[in-house]
């Protein structure tokens, strides 16, 4: 037993390294319980994200149900590709030409909140900076080297990153990352569009576990349950046992 944890630790090792690596992220401090924020979440996702990134394992008619919305506003308001509500959140646009303007094709966004957390979502769509060497002219602090275009731009503005100078490990100079510095301003207030952050990170959380809430809710009366039958049985326990004892 005493091999298996040793070596489960072993192979671990690397990953640990790799996230204690990586770039700071801020807390996302969502509330999946905010029917609201979820629902502009959900506008933000259709106007900003839905043309280039899918959520295919997501359907309007089920978005429509949980986000206390009705058919007509989802058709109205978040359907651009299809006419049917019952149809996944899919984009139109082909693979091979993704790949050519991208490098690769946007991925699906169904699970990304499960496979990178919140935490991530959110800092990552306040980090965009200008970088002139970029295709796109923006990269990312928490993803170096995005292919990807800052398509909030115009709600934050632009900004540019600002790094400063400290002794690696080796004892050698090496940049790191300080602050961001505005350049350009948006159209919304650095509070608002960190709430537009916040929506957004809400609406991909819940799109990674539409059952969630409805889970946690149900895992509470499991508990209590299980806590009642635990009396119960405890005590037939002793019933049965009072003459052995």
């Amino acid at each position: 037993m005493k091999k298996l944890i040793f070596a489960i630790l072993l192979a671990a090792a690397p990953l640990l390294g790799l996230a204690s690596e990586g770039a700071h992220l801020e807390d996302a401090n969502i509330d999946l319980g905010d029917q609201a924020s979820l629902q502009r979440g959900a506008k933000y996702f259709a106007n900003y994200c839905l043309s280039c990134h899918s959520a295919k394992y997501e359907r309007f008619n089920r978005m429509a149900t949980d986000l206390g919305l009705t058919d007509d506003e989802v058709i109205k308001n978040l359907m651009f590709v299809t006419d049917k509500i019952g149809n996944p959140m899919t984009i139109a646009m082909p693979t091979d030409k993704a790949t050519a303007w991208f490098g690769n094709p946007p991925p699906d966004l169904s699970v990304i909140s499960r496979a990178r957390g919140v935490n991530y979502i959110y800092s990552y769509l306040r980090s965009f900076y200008l970088d002139e060497k970029r295709p796109f002219g923006v990269n990312n602090t928490v993803f170096p080297d995005v292919a990807m275009p800052d398509v909030l731009w115009q709600l934050q503005g632009t900004q540019k990153a600002v790094y400063k100078t400290e002794k690696d490990s080796a004892g050698h100079d090496t940049q790191v990352f300080d602050h961001f510095e505005p350049v350009t301003p948006g159209k919304l207030s650095p509070e608002e569009f960190d709430q537009v952050a916040r929506d957004l990170t809400a609406f991909l959380a819940y799109v990674g576990e539409p059952i969630q809430m409805e889970r946690r809710s149900l895992g509470i009366w499991v508990l209590l349950f299980i806590a009642v039958f635990f009396v119960f049985a405890y005590l037939l326990k002793k019933e049965y046992w009072k003459d052995i004892h």
